[in-house]
Parts: structure tokens; sequence; C-alpha cells
């Protein structure tokens, strides 16, 4: 082996397709990302418009 190559064995893109299992599990990892980033969004856009509303009624009385 010279300096700076990998080994053949060294790849993490194995010869075998990904399982069905393993797919799920990818997917099911996935969603979950997805949808705790469209929660943190919900919330953050739901804590402005509470911001907005409580200034916009600070201001008319």
């Amino acid at each position: 082996m010279s300096e700076g190559t990998k080994p053949k064995n060294a790849d993490n893109t194995g010869d075998e397709p990904e399982s069905r299992m393993e797919r799920f599990r990818r997917q099911m990892r996935e969603a979950q990302i997805r949808q705790h980033v469209v929660r943190g969004l919900a919330y953050g856009v739901g804590s402005g418009a509470v911001s907005l509303l409580v200034v916009w009624v600070q201001t008319r009385y």
C-alpha cells in the first residue's frame, strides 16, 4: 500500500444491494429528521407570529 491510497476493502460502498429492512430503516430515519425540521420551523414561525401580535397590541393600547 502506498501513501495516500486506500486498500481495496476500505471503501464503504458494498457490492450487495441495500436490503428491504435497511432501506426501511433509512427511510424512517430520514422521515424523522424531516418531521423534526418541520416542527422546528412551525414553532419558529408561530413564535414569531405571537411576538408580532404582542407588539401590535402594545402599540394600539
